[in-house]
């Protein structure tokens, strides 16, 4: 069976605990930094190793992100080191419980409403939407110096707040010179203090959703993500251990299908949440799921597979253990997971999540395989 992206973290604490068990192999040092490249799929480096040798020949292992593939459940479960089942961030968006029944409430920009709703970290505190400690926080219990070389709003967002739970020393780096030198500053000190580091860099996941993965810009992004990750291996002292990875890949989109063109598809049906790879769909009763099922799979075709919130629980979708109930809850009554290159689209509601030329979040091994990469062993 294939090891995860939660996976990662328990693999980082063993390395700090020789006593622990360390599934991954990461080699013990006195500082570790794990650097996700948001976007950065195993299946897209392979086909490119070309224009990021530097990175294709330090792979050390390649893992599954997870289901859905998407930043928003990828980083949580990273840094919770638990699946989306456990955490409960279970989208790019969900139906979290209001007066008038399920809101759609988008996780990676915390906001009830869509992309562009109203700030939700007040209404929906992080600690309450994700409850659960994180790896990351175990880690600053064990005495362990927390740090984070991200673009400085992240570490005032919603959903740093609930995936991470801990803080740490900002490095803001929002461009990639500013993410080596932030790893770099992490790792160069003196004392013997003990140093986690997480590291994010966003362009290349952009470039794709813009031009589509594979494009000539999404090219160039790799590239130079490629030259500072050597000369991060030429300089990084021997007391650091560099973790690199993603937390999906990408698809180029191909047949749009508009959810909201079809009245068949808003039968029975109260909110559409998730995004165009993976759509939870929340019925106005519950004795509607077996009909909205149904006519989701007839419409739909070999567009997209459809299946209850049963059949994803009894299939461990969102990992082995079985979930909570409140997490249960914010799973759509269906689920439609789209099929090959085909995206399930509401442009009214998402204009620009529909526009987009790349998506992830699917079961393909485009989406759903990243790379594992380390400096050292």
């Amino acid at each position: 069976m294939r090891h995860t992206l939660a996976d990662i973290l328990p693999s980082v604490a063993a390395a700090f605990d020789s006593d622990a068990e360390n599934p991954l192999g990461v080699v013990p040092a006195r500082d570790v930094v794990v650097l996700l490249i948001d976007g950065l799929g195993a299946e897209l480096l392979a086909r490119h190793a070309h224009v990021a040798p530097t990175l294709a020949a330090h792979v050390s292992t390649t893992l599954q992100a997870g289901f859905p593939a998407t930043t928003a459940t990828s980083i949580s479960s990273l840094a919770v080191g638990a699946p989306c089942g456990t955490h409960g961030i279970i989208g790019y968006s969900f139906g979290l419980p209001g007066a008038d029944g399920p809101e759609n409430f988008n996780a990676l920009r915390w906001k009830i409403g869509g992309a562009d709703g109203t700030d939700a970290r007040h209404t929906h505190l992080p600690v309450e939407v994700q409850p659960v400690t994180s790896a990351v926080a175990r880690l600053a219990a064990s005495d362990i110096d927390i740090h984070y070389v991200v673009p400085g709003y992240q570490v005032r967002s919603g959903l740093t707040l609930a995936a991470f739970s801990v803080d740490g020393e900002l490095h803001a780096a929002a461009t990639l010179d500013e993410v080596r030198d932030g790893v770099l500053e992490v790792a160069r000190h003196d004392d013997a203090r003990r140093r986690f580091a997480y590291a994010y860099y966003p362009d290349l996941d952009m470039n794709g959703h813009v031009f589509g993965p594979e494009s000539p810009e999404w090219l160039a992004a790799l590239t130079a993500i490629d030259a500072v990750v050597a000369d991060l291996l030429d300089d990084l002292p021997d007391t650091c251990t560099l973790l690199i990875t993603g937390d999906h890949g990408m698809i180029r989109a191909g047949k749009a299908v508009d959810l909201e063109a079809d009245a068949r598809l808003q039968q029975g049906v109260r909110l559409i949440a998730g995004e165009a790879r993976v759509r939870h769909v929340y019925v106005d009763h519950v004795d509607a799921v077996a009909d909205v099922r149904s006519r989701w799979s007839g419409v739909l075709g070999d567009h997209a597979l459809v299946v209850t919130r049963e059949q994803a629980l009894d299939e461990h979708w969102f990992g082995p253990t079985p979930p909570i109930a409140t997490i249960v809850a914010r799973i759509g009554h269906v689920l439609a997971v789209a099929q090959g290159t085909s995206i399930l689209t509401c442009p009214t509601t998402e204009p620009m999540e529909s526009g987009m030329a790349g998506h992830h979040g699917a079961w393909s091994d485009d989406e759903q395989l990243v790379p594992l990469i380390m400096n050292r062993g």
